[in-house]
Parts: structure tokens; C-alpha cells; sequence
């Protein structure tokens, strides 16, 4: 079955070819036949009654320095691609959000991956909520005197930006601390969004698991460990990725969250894991599928692949 696959990312010239998903997704894309169209979340539009990208035919290769190689550049109906990836980084912002307006219609004809309806409807860090018995205790407020009240009863607290990524101004605010005050002020004072603030979780300083999830299964997991003094565990700012395995606990949560995303179209999930409990589950970008693959040899991108065609 070869397919035409359009894929939505950040620069191609910019990517790690040895860390990042998307490359190893598309580099599998290739392998079965399929052929590649790049462009950029800049690059589509609404036009004459059509979801249209302006791109490049794409071909890959893991050559450090001379990884990919473009066709001319055209301009495409992606109602004519069988399948469009959306694969760029968050911010999940107002032009994040954008794209995902614009790619659900396309969705009769065309599979997008992740479903866009969805990924728009259950950002990261909201979409947790639907599961009060697996996660820790939470508030998402813009309220000082509500955040307050949660650092009194909790003591020891992480506080985040409801729609960040990466590690991004993640600020742990201990017992001792007086700075939530300031911290409002200075992140209110960037947008009119909420704060999400959960309690502390010790058990961080073991790892941050990502678990993969293939169509609602749990297919394997990377532990993600913080440097020393470090709270936050990503990659993006040092966490060193770990071989380990799936645990009864990590299973049970899966089996949970699992018929819900694939009932919303959520073919690629990484869902983040700190003790016995669910912080994240990340639809929008998720990453960790290449050091898996070094870790245990599972090939989270033929999996992806098999589940597509499946549903093609």
C-alpha cells in the first residue's frame, strides 16, 4: 500500500536525526513505500474553498550534516494526501490551534494523525483531568488566592504554565519558599492564561517515565532522570533517557486512558509517569520513540505505520 503522507513539522534542516520522532516516523514512511511531502505550520492556507500547503517532495536519509533532500517546491490540496501528520512542536497557542481548525476539514478524506478536532479539545495538560484517580492532587487557576489555598494544603508544589512545553518555566515552590507571589505577577503578566499546579511528587527524583502508546497500547517506556539539582526530568533540558520496563502500575493507567484516545483519534501518545501516578498525556508532538527503539529494539514507527494502513 503506497501512500501519499504529507507531514506538518518545524524546519527539517533544524532537527536532531538521532533523537527526533518525526524523522524516524517519516524515515519508516519511506522504508514501506510511501512517498513524502514537507512543509511548515507558515505554509498552510485556506484557499478557493481548499486546505492547501506550500511544500516540498522530501526524502530522507541518516546522514549527520546531509539528511534530507527537497523536490521543487509546489503547492498541494491536502484533501488529495492520504495521510497528514501533525507533528510540530508546541507552544499550543493561537496558531497551533489554527491548524488544527484548518486540518479538520480535510478529515472525511484524508487521515490526520493525530485527529485534529482532538488534539485541539485535549491539550497535554487538560486532558489528565478526566482521570482524578490516577493523577496527583491538581488546581488550574489564575486566581493568587486559589493557588494559595492549593500550596497551603500541599506544601510542596510544582507550578507550571497550563500550555508550556519542553520544561519551560516549571518552577518547584517547597514549604519554605515565598516566591508564588512574584511567580503570578510575572507569568500573569505574559498572558491571560491559567496556571496548572500540582503536588510535588519525590518520587521524580527516580525518573519521569514516558510510556508510548500505539493506538491506545501501551507499546514500551523510556525513563527520564534529572540532573542533579534539577527538578524537571525532559530532554530538552538535560533529563538523560534510561532503559525501562512497562510496570503493573503503568499498565493499569494505560488500560484506563487507552479506549478513550483511541476513540478520539489519538493513533501517537506519550503519556508522562512519576511514581504511581499520571502528570501528562501529550497528543500534540509526542517524542522518545527513537531511544526506545536503541533501549529495547521496539520500532514504535512500524507500529504507528501498521495502525494507520490498518485504518486506510
Amino acid at each position: 500500500m503506497a501512500l501519499n503522507v504529507a507531514i506538518q513539522m518545524d524546519p527539517v534542516e533544524a532537527i536532531d536525526i538521532n533523537a527526533d520522532s518525526t524523522f524516524r516516523i517519516a524515515i519508516e514512511a519511506q522504508a514501506r513505500g510511501h512517498s513524502l511531502f514537507y512543509y511548515t505550520p507558515d505554509k498552510l492556507a485556506f484557499e478557493d474553498g481548499r486546505v492547501t500547503a506550500r511544500g516540498w517532495p522530501l526524502e530522507l536519509r541518516r546522514e549527520v550534516g546531509n539528511h534530507y533532500t527537497l523536490g521543487e517546491e509546489q503547492v498541494v490540496d491536502l484533501a488529495d494526501m492520504d495521510v497528514v501528520w501533525l507533528r510540530q512542536d508546541p507552544p499550543f497557542d493561537m496558531g497551533y490551534i489554527t491548524t488544527t481548525h484548518l486540518l479538520e476539514m480535510i478529515g472525511g478524506k484524508t487521515l490526520v494523525v493525530n485527529d485534529p478536532f482532538w488534539v485541539r479539545n485535549s491539550p497535554e495538560k487538560l486532558l489528565v483531568l478526566r482521570f482524578p484517580d490516577l493523577t496527583p492532587p491538581t488546581t488550574i487557576a489564575r486566581d493568587l488566592q486559589t493557588l494559595k489555598e492549593f500550596k497551603h494544603k500541599h506544601g510542596d508544589i510544582i507550578l507550571k504554565p497550563l500550555y508550556g512545553n519542553g520544561g519551560a518555566g516549571v518552577f518547584r515552590l517547597d514549604p519554605n519558599d515565598r516566591n508564588l507571589s512574584s511567580l503570578h505577577e510575572l507569568f500573569t503578566g505574559i498572558n491571560n492564561e491559567p496556571l496548572i499546579a500540582q503536588k510535588f511528587l519525590p518520587d521524580v527524583s527516580n525518573g519521569d517515565k514516558r510510556v508510548i502508546l500505539v493506538d491506545g497500547e501501551p507499546v514500551g517506556a523510556i525513563n527520564r532522570v534529572p540532573q542533579a539539582g534539577e527538578t524537571r526530568s525532559n530532554m530538552h533540558v538535560g533529563g538523560r533517557p534510561e532503559k525501562i520496563a512497562l510496570s503493573d502500575r503503568d499498565r493499569e493507567i494505560c488500560a484506563a486512558i487507552g479506549p478513550v484516545l483511541r476513540e478520539k483519534g489519538q493513533i501517537f501518545v506519550g503519556i508522562d509517569v512519576i511514581g504511581d501516578y499520571l502528570t501528562e498525556i501529550n497528543v500534540t508532538s509526542p517524542t522518545g520513540i527513537q531511544e526506545l527503539e536503541r533501549f529495547d529494539g521496539t520500532n514504535v514507527a512500524q507500529l504507528l505505520w501498521e495502525a494507520i494502513e490498518a485504518k486506510l
